[in-house]
């Protein structure tokens, strides 16, 4: 064959997979019939992710909205995997199960756009949205001058009375607690760091199950101060018409990354390596910024996402995620067996 028939047929070839890309791929792509997602996420925003990834697809999607025993359900089920997707709970999480080897790696087409703090560094897992927990108050009850400038100031006696909080069974309050322990570990005074939350309970009114209960407690000014992850804040600000203000802490606030990750052993693994390459996606992520005020990690999907989003400022805090996970299960055990209402015997 000489050069010219060469060059002819690799021209060839290349307009092929060009314009035929399917052509090029293995037999072995092609997608299952359905694909099996446990997952955090309220069942609304599931069924949008899901219909429009069938839409696209023509992939079936069960899923299952386990809440705060996603992790331990894929963990029981690590000898015989029953689902393909885990998709929501914080970037802590994954590395923990990360580390007991129950997912495998993906690199989806859109990965080098996600900044390293929203991602696995070996690519086991991607971050979907990005959960900011920031302190605000109801300005109703408490000027700008009285409200705290960081976090620390909550232990102040001054704040008596003055807080409500969500219990740690809340993902976003688990992660808070734990972070701002992480920050007195990390100057060797974890010890300082338990005397502070012990204060900061005594300064607590309640604790809530529920966001929605947190929010009317401070709405109906029961007490003026509290924390909530930003897009939670800005929905009760925007739609409920409270008076809530964001406090930008001076040494940062947590950021949660809400993750989504390929289970190892899934019975359905093309499909579910689809799954969540669309849901990762700036189309997926910009529905999920529309329809339910969530915050995407795809720059992208922010630029079409509501305005807000593009525009609050706030500072990070120094989070060590990774190792935090492996710390995380056993501090807030002792938080809620040791510190929460413990306080409250005294007065």
């Amino acid at each position: 064959m000489n050069i010219g028939t060469c060059i002819r047929w690799a021209v060839l070839a290349l307009f092929v997979v060009v314009l035929f890309p399917a052509a090029s791929m293995a037999s072995d792509t092609k997608l299952e019939e359905k694909v099996v997602v446990y997952s955090t996420h309220g069942e609304s925003m599931l069924e949008l992710v899901a219909d429009a990834f069938e839409k696209e697809t023509g992939v079936n999607v069960e899923f299952i909205n386990l809440k705060g025993e996603l992790a331990d359900r894929v963990r029981a089920e690590k000898a015989n995997p029953q689902s393909d997707v885990m998709y929501g709970a914080p970037s802590s999480v994954y590395q923990e199960l990360k580390a007991e080897d129950l997912f495998v790696p993906f690199t989806p087409s859109w990965a080098d756009k996600i900044k390293p703090l929203f991602k696995d560094k070996d690519g086991y897992w991607y971050g979907t949205i990005q959960t900011p927990v920031l302190m605000f108050y109801n300005s109703e009850m408490m000027s700008k001058d009285d409200a705290p400038k960081d976090w620390w100031d909550l232990a102040n006696p001054k704040y008596k009375n003055q807080l409500v909080f969500r219990n740690a069974l809340s993902s976003s309050a688990r992660a808070t607690y734990s972070s701002l322990l992480q920050q007195f570990e990390k100057k060797g005074d974890l010890d300082g760091g338990w005397k502070f939350l012990k204060a900061v309970d005594a300064n607590t009114k309640r604790y809530y199950g529920s966001g929605s209960l947190q929010f009317q407690a401070v709405g109906r000014k029961e007490a003026p101060l509290s924390f909530a992850v930003l897009n939670s804040v800005i929905d009760n600000k925007i739609k409920n018409k409270m008076p809530l203000e964001i406090i930008d802490a001076e040494s940062g606030s947590p950021v949660i990354t809400d993750g989504i990750a390929v289970i190892k052993g899934a019975k359905h693994p093309n499909a579910a390596r689809a799954f969540v390459e669309f849901a990762g996606g700036a189309k997926a992520q910009s529905m999920l910024a529309n329809k339910f005020n969530r915050m995407p990690t795809h720059p992208d999907a922010i630029a079409t996402a509501p305005q807000w989003m593009g525009e609050i400022q706030f500072r990070v805090m120094d989070v060590d995620w990774g190792d935090l996970a492996s710390k995380q299960s056993q501090w807030m055990q002792h938080w809620d067996m040791e510190i929460k209402d413990s306080g409250k015997d005294k007065k």
